[in-house]
């Protein structure tokens, strides 16, 4: 059945008084510092990938610049973080936002390391047919993920270019690499993104700068429940999280959001010093095969 689901679905301010936060990892340690005097701004951080990745940043040593639309949480999310972090409203459709939260970034910490272009929307499932495809939707998903993301690495390289070194991200998805994984505007969107870092790579390497993607199986994100949950109204919370889990290839392991957070944090790290123009699948082998249905001998005539 849950197979059969997975072909159907469309995928994929102010400074406030600060707390002291000391973030420790699963297994009960703190960071190593791999990230230690760093400067990080994440897009669309206030909740999701966004916001794990800033958590595992923040506890790996890194000054991180929350940057999202959403006022509410993403203050809350650098409240919640100390002194670490600081959130700046930001819209990414709007390039003189972008350009703003970057140079905060830069006027408060002398610099910017690391530039993570994460925002992104899925845009409208329904309907699902390119003729019946709402060019004004699409354009909005376009504005966000493609547009947003060149903005984020067009203003981040600016900064860069000067010292001569940085990192730059951007979230694609597997709806990047195989079709009929999610809505049209989507799928189209995040096949660019692997498009863009390609093309981008072709110069940025040449001045030291790295820029790299990752691109994530379905995870049970707020995004992503509130997006199936169109599908099946009545169903609990942990219903659908047991849906996107159970479109998992990689037995006994599910993949969640800390998965893709570690790998933003590899990417960011020294440790990947000589990668650039790379695209990380983080997909447990979904994308790496296609069973074929072979009918069983009583099922031949």
């Amino acid at each position: 059945m849950l197979r059969s689901l997975a072909r159907n679905f469309k995928f994929g301010t102010n400074d406030l008084v600060r707390k002291p936060a000391r973030f420790y990892s699963r297994n009960g340690r703190a960071g190593d510092g791999r990230l230690e005097g760093k400067v990080a701004l994440i897009t669309g951080s206030a909740s999701g990938l966004g916001k794990a990745t800033a958590h595992e940043f923040v506890q790996q040593g890194a000054q991180v610049i929350i940057a999202d639309v959403d006022t509410h949480l993403g203050s809350q999310v650098a409240y919640d973080l100390g002194s670490s972090a600081f959130f700046v409203p930001c819209d990414v459709t709007d390039e003189a936002q972008v350009a703003e939260a970057i140079h905060i970034a830069v006027a408060r910490h002398g610099k910017l390391d690391i530039m993570y272009n994460n925002a992104g929307i899925t845009g409208p499932a329904i309907p699902p047919s390119i003729t019946d495809l709402d060019l004004n939707e699409f354009d909005r998903v376009m504005r966000i993920n493609v547009r947003g993301t060149v903005a984020g690495i067009k203003h981040a390289a600016r900064v860069m270019l000067p010292v001569g070194s940085g990192s730059i991200l951007c979230t694609s998805s597997i709806s990047g690499l195989m079709g009929g994984l999610g809505p049209h505007p989507y799928t189209i969107s995040k096949f660019t993104v692997a498009g863009i870092v390609k093309s981008m790579a072709s110069e940025l390497c040449r001045v030291g700068i790295r820029i790299n993607c990752i691109s994530p199986t379905p995870i049970p994100t707020p995004m992503s429940l509130a997006q199936i949950g169109q599908f099946f109204p009545g169903l609990t919370q942990e219903q659908i999280v047991a849906i996107v889990d159970g479109f998992s290839e990689l037995k006994g392991v599910k993949c969640e959001e800390i998965d893709v957070a570690r790998a933003a944090l590899y990417l960011a790290s020294d440790e990947a010093k000589y990668i650039t123009g790379h695209n990380l699948i983080v997909d447990g082998g979904f994308t790496s095969f296609k069973n074929l249905g072979f009918p069983s001998l009583d099922q031949i005539a």
